[in-house]
């Protein structure tokens, strides 16, 4: 076992039950212990170190490096990166061959997703693959290039007309103003309703999220849709939130996982007192801490996906795992970027480093397709109605 893999299983342990405990110094060389020790779980999406996901991983390790990213102010990774994304059928990877796309299953795809949080990444990839997905569900052909999906805001609805046409308006739509097609999910008097608008039909007023990417609000004024049909029985909003709220719970654990090697390192590098920070027992705490809260929401986010990939959308399982991994990885975002910024000190706080890519990208993750707050509401709602005999069979299934 490496030293860094000692690091953070020492850290799981000390976090639970000897918090007093030391830990040992880092090497320079960390290594991504929670994916090992997951995949020796038999979950789903932790096996599915296929051909996508190592695909992904290796586009991202040549084109995404973040220290790179991040002194290009004038963003000229993108185009590079998005080619190579799409040659290799990634954005579209849960979309049909017979309509498009790649046809991967769920797990593969979000195998993708939990390495595009690793690092920190800042392109609709994950909005493309979610609007593909929703456009599959009413057998609509994907188009080429980026897209995004509305609504994303729990509190927003789109409606469609006698004549066909949407109206309605969609706040926090991330990337709206870079894709060139919506995906949408609207509702009227005959169901819910699948459809495909192109971007430049709605009226996009800017916004940026936390970490500093597009996320606008859309306005829908008679909009004519490219295509819409019916969605499938049972298919509602609540099973496009779930589905987001599942692939933002991985980001986000990919994400504290890339903080937590970041800041192991650091702590290994940064000389304070004539030794090592990673020798002082408050740093060692604070390691200890970050690294609870990256493998429980890892945990959650990787058990929310793998029932999904296994299950079915609409059922009480699916509800349940995808609420608490949201809820759980939006509280685990917001301490663990406490954590890292704290090991870091000042330095972390400046533009030059990359922490503030993946810490301020979690942050800004919380509240996609759901807040925390928002999904404890919904959770205790549907707890409360299935009555307190059935409380407990509902949480001993999982």
């Amino acid at each position: 076992m490496l030293e860094s893999d000692h690091l953070r299983t020492s850290a799981l342990v000390s976090v639970a039950a000897f918090p007093h405990h030391g830990l040992q110094e880092p090497k320079l060389r960390t290594t991504n212990w929670s994916r090992r020790v997951l995949a020796k779980t038999g979950n789903a999406v932790a096996e599915s170190e296929n051909i996508v996901a190592q695909t992904a991983e290796r586009i991202f390790a040549d084109l995404a490096d973040a220290q790179a990213i991040n002194r290009d102010s004038n963003g000229g990774w993108k185009a590079p990166l998005w080619q190579a994304l799409s040659e290799a059928g990634l954005p579209l990877s849960w979309v049909a061959e017979d309509c498009g796309g790649s046809g991967a299953s769920l797990a593969e795809g979000f195998g993708v997703l939990s390495a595009a949080g690793r690092f920190a990444l800042s392109l609709p990839l994950a909005e493309t693959m979610l609007a593909g997905w929703l456009l599959s569900q009413a057998r609509i052909a994907s188009p080429e290039g980026a897209m995004t999906l509305a609504p994303a805001n729990p509190k927003d609805a789109i409606a469609y007309g006698a004549d066909g046409t949407l109206s309605g308006r969609a706040r926090d739509i991330p990337f709206a103003r870079e894709a060139g097609h919506v995906a949408v999910l609207a509702h009227g008097s005959e169901g819910p309703r699948i459809a495909l608008v192109k971007a430049d039909a709605c009226r996009i007023e800017p916004g940026l999220s936390l970490g500093g990417d597009a996320n606008d609000t859309a306005w829908f004024s008679h909009v004519v849709p490219l295509a819409i049909r019916s969605a499938p029985e049972g298919f509602d909003l609540t099973s496009l939130l779930l589905m987001g709220a599942v692939a933002r719970s991985l980001q986000i654990a990919g994400a504290l996982e890339s903080m937590l090697d970041i800041s192991v390192r650091y702590a290994g590098e940064r000389v304070a007192f004539e030794k090592k920070i990673s020798k002082f027992q408050a740093v060692q705490h604070n390691l200890a801490r970050l690294a609870g809260e990256s493998a429980a929401a890892l945990a959650a986010a990787t058990s929310a996906a793998d029932t999904l990939a296994s299950g079915v959308l609409s059922s009480d399982a699916a509800f349940l795992e995808a609420a608490a991994a949201k809820i759980r990885c939006a509280e685990a975002a917001e301490k663990g970027a406490a954590i890292a910024h704290q090991v870091h000190g000042a330095i972390g706080f400046t533009i030059e480093h990359v922490l503030h890519r993946f810490s301020l990208r979690a942050l800004a993750w919380r509240d996609d397709f759901g807040s925390e707050t928002w999904w404890a509401i919904e959770l205790g709602k549907r707890v409360a109605a299935r009555g307190a005999d059935e409380l407990w069979p509902l949480v001993a299934s999982r």
